[in-house]
This record gives C-alpha cells, sequence and structure tokens, in this order.
C-alpha cells in the first residue's frame, strides 16, 4: 500500500474526451488520479503513462463494468490498496445514443439507466464510507436532463435521474461529503456520427448565444472549482452550456 500525502481522485470514464481532461487538469493540481475505464484500457494506460511521466506513481488504471455491483467493489478495493484514502469522486461515464418511444428496447434502456444512473449510484455508496471528511462527489450531467433532446427519451429519463441523486446524496451525505454536479451543452460531438446527426447538430448550434461549443477543461475545470474552492455549494448542477439553456 502505498503513503502518499496528495488528494486522490477517482473518475470514471476517464480514459477518452471529457474524462481524460478532467484527469489533466487534477493531476495539475496535485491529485493523484485513479483512472476508471470499461473497454477503453489503451487509452486508460496511454493516459496513465502520461501522468506518472510528469510525476512517478501518480496515476493507476481500474476497469469495472459499473453496472456489475461485484465490479465496483472489486474496484473499489483495489483503489484502497493502491491509496488507502479518497477525496473526489467524479462519475462521469456515460452511454449515449438516440431512441424513440417506439423503437426503443429494454437494452437501450438497460445500457442507457445503468451507465447513467444505477452506475453512479451504486459506486457513491460503495465509495461514499471510504471518502475524506470535507470530500466532494461531482457527476458529469448533461442539460438535457432538465430540457429535453427530441430522439433521446431513455438517456434524458437517465440524466434527469442522475440530478436527482445530486440533490438527495447531498442531503444524505451532508455534512461530511459535499454532492454537486456539471449538466455541460455542446462540449464535444458523440464519438460515432449514428449517435447524432448534422440536422440535429446544425440546431443544437443554432440555440447557443455564445454561438460555439465549449471546450472539455471548461467542464474540468469547473469540476477542480467544486472539488477545491466551493466549500459552502453542495446539492447544485452547474450548467455549462454556452447559454442555450436560458
Amino acid at each position: 500500500m502505498s503513503e502518499n500525502k496528495n488528494p486522490v481522485a477517482l473518475i470514471t470514464g476517464a480514459a477518452r474526451r471529457i474524462g481524460a481532461e478532467i484527469s489533466r487538469i487534477f493531476h495539475n493540481h496535485g491529485y493523484d488520479i485513479a483512472i476508471h475505464y470499461n473497454n477503453s484500457e489503451h487509452d486508460a494506460e496511454a493516459l496513465a503513462q502520461e501522468l506518472n511521466s510528469v510525476r512517478k506513481d501518480s496515476a493507476a488504471t481500474f476497469k469495472a463494468q459499473l453496472a456489475n455491483s461485484s465490479d465496483i467493489k472489486a474496484m473499489v478495493k483495489k483503489l484502497l490498496l493502491w491509496r488507502k484514502k479518497l477525496d473526489v469522486l467524479i462519475n462521469n461515464a456515460s452511454s449515449f445514443h438516440p431512441n424513440t418511444l417506439e423503437k426503443s428496447n429494454e437494452d437501450q434502456w438497460d445500457e442507457l439507466i445503468n451507465s447513467n444512473l444505477k452506475g453512479p449510484y451504486f459506486l457513491c455508496q460503495a465509495i461514499a464510507p471510504q471518502l475524506r471528511k470535507n470530500a466532494s462527489i461531482i457527476s458529469i450531467n448533461d442539460i438535457y436532463a432538465f430540457s429535453p433532446l427530441q430522439g433521446y427519451s431513455i438517456y434524458c429519463i437517465a440524466k434527469a435521474g442522475n440530478a436527482m441523486l445530486t440533490k438527495s446524496l447531498a442531503k444524505e451525505l451532508a455534512p461530511k461529503i459535499r454532492v454537486n454536479g456539471i449538466a455541460p451543452g455542446v462540449i464535444l460531438w458523440p464519438a460515432l456520427d449514428t449517435q447524432m446527426n448534422e440536422e440535429i447538430k446544425e440546431k443544437i448550434m443554432g440555440a447557443i448565444p455564445l454561438r460555439r461549443k465549449g471546450d472539455p477543461k471548461d467542464i474540468a475545470q469547473t469540476a477542480l472549482f467544486l472539488a477545491t474552492s466551493a466549500s459552502y455549494i453542495t446539492g447544485q448542477t452547474i450548467v455549462v452550456d454556452g447559454g442555450s439553456s436560458i
């Protein structure tokens, strides 16, 4: 077991995209990073190597299927063998794809609910007893939790549940742990073109007052603020969307 005075952050879905940027920002501010991944092993190991080249033994990878409670418990156990403390949990892992009421099926329901709601909830359950006093849980939500995107009903339902998870756990875990959320607008387009067509993208861009996409750094810096500079904020979801929700 490694003894270390640095604060520790566990970031789910940390291997790529916004999760990787959050990992870098927190690492730059002195955190040791537990990089969770499910399928992106190559990216996760590359990120860990990148961070460890900056500061030795400051990052490690942890594989888990977050829909599986046994995987969650095993990951937490391995994390505590690497570091016997945890200061920040960031629930970033998420599935996203379109579905209509007419064509939706139970497999789509399970995938989207599990990744966006069930997994974060039971990870919080497993990790909360290990979090240090004044620790922070942050969930990466979505502006479509509050104003749904047509054709993505199950995803929006799952994210709406995630928003209530933030409020509910903020009450339940206070005063020891603060629980907050971040609702990004357009930061990155979905990884696959089939997840969102050009017509939908144009409609979304047209509704953004700042007339541009955000950057993963916008989300990472907001997460850092909530973890380190927001000692009197809990139960809130901060919208970072260029004004598109107003």
